[in-house]
């Protein structure tokens, strides 16, 4: 297979529809079928409790949904490569903890407020790159499965953040938290800066994973990896660079994040990576790689939002099972993809 073939088969698997075995005129439900279980969750909403589609609580929904929704911008690349990576949420906290800390130590000495919050975010975002790229240098050079490496990253993460607040919390100095409050309580337009945080990283990932050479090796390795390597593409260093890519995203979720509380628990990121797979799943990408949706992550991650929303609002479930309705809707989600996948 040349590479000017794996290239088109690559651009098949990222843009579902575009192949030639598909009429012109065919409906993409894996596209278009998020979007009709938006539709139908905002109207159920609406139905239940008129609060549910007011302004204010549309606008805390999507600040709230963005954090998760930067993050699942990057579980995308991962997942679409044939990946998975469950230390997110653990990777979250671990980056908090260290801005809070760095911050904290930097506000006596630094010269004023913001030179301290920059202190803090370098090392934020510094730590939390470094842990992608541990994570993407274990599967690739060490070649052992995504799950396992994760899995155990998650659990270094979450010790390291416990062991930094002795088993309590980490809070911010109070003068650099006003300081650093407009992050996420200010915006422009009617949006909050992590909404519009959050649209860019959509824009911006959807170029690259659709029109980008990044993009279309990601979607070919996740196809077949030994038909990309064949096809003299560079699989470790792309599958290496999509775990770099989550690491990022994590990154800059806890940059808007920080500021909303000002503290870092042992709890803090708990169960965003399932949140973040299932957003990921729920919007069309295929769990086994070879295809990416950004705006479909972006719609799962809003249903998800709406659904823990409606259950706060209303009495039907108790809130306290948002969790186990994640779950299930990530099971069946992967039950649906199961005819496409074959």
């Amino acid at each position: 297979m040349t590479q000017q073939d794996t290239t088109r088969a690559s651009v098949f698997a990222a843009h579902p529809g575009r192949g030639e075995e598909k009429s012109r005129f065919q409906i993409d439900y894996a596209a278009f079928g998020p979007l009709l279980a938006l539709a139908i969750l905002i109207g159920l909403g609406a139905i239940l409790n008129p609060t549910f589609i007011s302004i204010d609580n549309l606008e805390n929904v999507l600040a709230r949904s963005a954090f998760i929704g930067i993050i699942a911008i990057g579980a995308t690349f991962v997942i679409t490569s044939g990946g998975i990576d469950l230390s997110v949420g653990s990777m979250a906290a671990f980056s908090a903890a260290t801005m809070i800390v760095v911050m904290n130590a930097a506000a006596p000495l630094a010269s004023s407020g913001y030179a301290a919050i920059a202190a803090g975010v370098a090392a934020g975002f510094l730590v939390t790159v470094l842990a992608g790229l541990v994570n993407g240098a274990a599967i690739t050079l060490g070649r052992i499965e995504p799950f396992i490496v994760t899995l155990g990253m998650m659990g270094i993460l979450r010790s390291l953040v416990t062991w930094f607040a002795d088993g309590g919390a980490l809070t911010l100095d109070f003068a650099v938290r006003e300081l650093y409050r407009p992050v996420y309580f200010g915006g422009v337009l009617g949006l909050s800066w992590p909404v519009i945080a959050f649209l860019a990283m959509a824009l911006l990932g959807d170029f690259v994973l659709r029109r980008t050479v990044f993009g279309r090796h990601i979607a070919a390795i996740g196809s077949s990896e030994d038909v990309a390597r064949y096809s003299a593409i560079k699989v470790s260093r792309i599958k290496l660079l999509a775990y770099v890519v989550q690491g990022v995203c994590v990154a800059i979720a806890v940059f808007l994040y920080v500021p909303r509380l000002g503290s870092a628990t042992p709890s803090t990121g708990l169960l965003w990576e399932l949140e973040a797979i299932a957003a990921v799943i729920i919007g069309g990408t295929l769990l086994k790689g070879g295809r990416g949706r950004i705006w479909g992550t972006v719609v799962g991650v809003l249903i998800l939002s709406l659904i823990s929303n409606l259950l706060n609002l209303t009495s039907i479930v108790s809130p306290y099972l948002n969790g186990a309705m994640q779950g299930a809707v990530v099971i069946i989600a992967v039950l649906l993809q199961r005819p496409s996948q074959r």
